[in-house]
């Protein structure tokens, strides 16, 4: 069954990824939704196209979707919707975006997609039948220490000053092979699900965020949880998602950061 829901979302995620490149092609039409979140015409037209698409499938699905455009239905079925996520990199024509669509079932995640519109790459997960990159099969990669991983964050737009991501920033670069900063969570779940990146980490992402990720991510073969070593709840206040080898270890670092400056404990 998660199967079937896969199709569909792959099939969407294609059709809105086109949406995406016309926008992308032609002069930018932008709003604010705050001081710094910008919406993009192509955020409204992609997330029109997913939800249309999903509501005429799945009419009785809840829809969750980034830019308000879903449905809320009493079902056991939830749709997470992400029209473009890395909207800042698009607007800049910083050649960093995707689209995320991903369904959980009573809670339970069981089927994700993440597309790179520009590279034509698409990531899929079904539930307990492991992740794909372009229909081949992907996994985490095997490397066993933070000194020799290339790992990766984020930061949000909004309330930088108050966000604690800087200090656990500047512990990881010099504790890593590295540390990349892209702009877009969805991608970057999938390149750790595909063994690109030992691990991601970041602060008060979005249900839509991180659904398809979380689940790319575990069914490579990785480990996800919140960076204090909790189970991660979609929408957490933190996210820590790894190949599994080097999970315990950025746990442990993470935990020193929080403790040594009390200006970064984890976020609540």
């Amino acid at each position: 069954m998660p199967s079937t829901y896969l199709s569909a979302a792959v099939e969407i995620a294609r059709e809105a990824g086109k949406i995406l490149l016309e926008e992308y092609a032609r002069p930018l039409n932008i709003t604010y939704k705050g001081d710094v979140d910008l919406v993009t015409q192509a955020d409204r037209r992609s997330e029109e196209l997913i939800v249309s698409r999903l509501k005429e499938l799945f009419p009785q699905h809840t829809i969750l979707a980034e830019e308000g455009g879903g449905q809320s239905m009493h079902s056991r079925f939830s749709w997470y919707v992400d029209p473009l996520d890395g909207t800042t990199n698009f607007a800049h024509g910083y050649p960093c975006f995707s689209v995320s669509i991903a369904l959980a079932d009573a809670g339970t995640l069981i089927a994700g997609v993440v597309f790179n519109p520009l590279s034509g790459e698409l990531f899929a997960a079904a539930r307990g039948e492991g992740a794909t990159l372009n229909g081949k099969p992907i996994r985490v990669s095997k490397v066993l220490e933070l000194a020799k991983s290339l790992v990766c964050t984020g930061f949000p737009t909004h309330k930088r000053q108050a966000n604690p991501n800087i200090h656990y920033y500047w512990d990881f670069t010099l504790r890593s092979h590295g540390v990349r900063r892209d702009g877009s969570a969805a991608l970057d779940l999938a390149f750790v699900a595909a063994g690109r990146f030992e691990g991601f980490w970041e602060f008060g992402l979005k249900p839509w965020d991180t659904a398809a990720g979380v689940l790319l991510v575990e069914e490579a073969g990785g480990r996800v949880s919140s960076l204090d070593g909790q189970p991660y709840d979609l929408g957490g206040p933190s996210l820590l998602a790894t190949n599994g080898l080097v999970h315990e270890e950025m746990l442990r670092v993470a935990a020193e950061i929080a403790q040594r400056d009390p200006s970064a404990p984890f976020p609540r």
